[in-house]
């Protein structure tokens, strides 16, 4: 498959009514007032849309994450249809486990598959720090075509998988309902489990770097998993992992932005802001208004429930807007609180960044 150079559409380019500011995301990001937050999906590439199941009838999951012609193709695929504020890689969090030396599979329609499971200290021991240009070097090669692509009229994200959720799946070895082996694992080898955690930090804080160096202006942690902790579990197995990354990536780009989702958030919004982070990526299980007060100065995306997007069109309005007008006008970024259902009709999705583009105008007519 051969990759050209893609043409924007006046549409695209314009579809905010005016200039199509490519920095909006970086601003709320940064925490500034803005006159409406910029939008993009988490997972805004994907199932959803006709063209990607197009690939996907051709090609396996892992090939159209590391060939660079599919990877981009995809990525771009939303930012031509709906002119996002956020164009973001597409991969997935298990993409740097290979070069830790960390086999798995991605089996269509079941999710990842690593065999055997990570459990032992000899495993443990025999997990490489990560050299991502030896390993992962169609990732730069898609972010830097990614970069070029986009043309400044919209921010590129980058995103990793942080250490608690990445170590749940390779100790159990594939996705799970309740987390018995590690957190058999944490109770009762604790200092196994914490080995495992530091290795992957150390590993992953390189692979942000290097997006970051691939041209990644954002970059977010996914987290996912670690609302299945207790808030003091929490403390002790994931919040000093995620710092971890967070503190090597400050120390050489510390202008970058780095935002931090976690699935089932709500018992740990006090605490999330301890990881150093820019913006806390909120799941649609809490009111917008009472996170940001609980948050305090952090930055904040989201939260939309996915299901809303297959609604009417006049409740996809009601219910973006209502979510907008709670996070006000500092440091939000619009999103949804988890990754778009794939069977969202995509003229739904086109409804919901057209809400966001004239929120400020249909917010002063309520």
């Amino acid at each position: 498959m051969s990759h050209s150079p893609v043409q924007l559409s006046a549409t695209s380019s314009t579809a905010s009514g005016g200039e199509h500011l490519g920095d909006r995301l970086l601003r709320a990001a940064r925490g500034e007032v803005l006159d409406r937050p910029p939008v993009w999906m988490m997972r805004q590439a994907g199932r959803y849309m006709a063209a990607y199941r197009e690939l996907q009838s051709k090609y396996t999951f892992k090939q159209r994450c590391e060939i660079p012609e599919l990877a981009i193709e995809i990525s771009l695929q939303p930012f031509r249809a709906f002119a996002p504020d956020g164009v973001i890689l597409f991969s997935d969090i298990l993409t740097p486990l290979e070069g830790m030396g960390i086999p798995f599979e991605l089996v269509e329609h079941q999710g990842p598959i690593i065999d055997p499971p990570i459990r032992s200290q000899a495993q443990i021991e025999r997990i490489r720090l990560l050299e991502p240009e030896e390993s992962l070097p169609f990732i730069k090669t898609i972010l830097s075509t990614l970069r070029r692509e986009v043309q400044g009229k919209a921010t590129l994200l980058g995103f990793v998988g942080s250490p608690w959720t990445l170590a749940c799946y390779a100790v159990e070895g594939r996705s799970s309902k309740d987390y018995a082996h590690i957190k058999s694992l944490a109770f009762t080898q604790p200092q196994l489990l914490h080995q495992l955690l530091s290795k992957l930090a150390d590993s992953i804080a390189r692979y942000v770097i290097y997006q970051i160096e691939g041209g990644a202006q954002v970059v977010q942690l996914f987290d996912t998993w670690a609302g299945q902790l207790s808030p003091a579990d929490y403390e002790c197995w994931a919040l000093p992992y995620q710092k971890q990354i967070v503190d090597q990536v400050k120390a050489r780009y510390p202008q970058v932005p780095l935002i931090l989702y976690i699935n089932g958030s709500a018992a740990l919004l006090e605490r999330v802001g301890k990881a150093g982070i820019d913006v806390f990526s909120l799941d649609w299980m809490s009111d917008m208004a009472e996170a940001r007060a609980r948050l305090g100065s952090l930055a904040v995306q989201g939260n939309l429930d996915p299901m809303v997007l297959l609604g009417s069109p006049e409740f996809i309005r009601r219910r973006t807007l209502e979510v907008i007008q709670k996070a006000g006008s500092r440091g939000h970024i619009m999103n949804l609180g988890h990754g778009i259902h794939p069977s969202t009709p995509e003229a739904n999705v086109h409804h919901f960044f057209e809400t966001v583009r004239q929120s400020a105008e249909l917010l002063k007519a309520l």
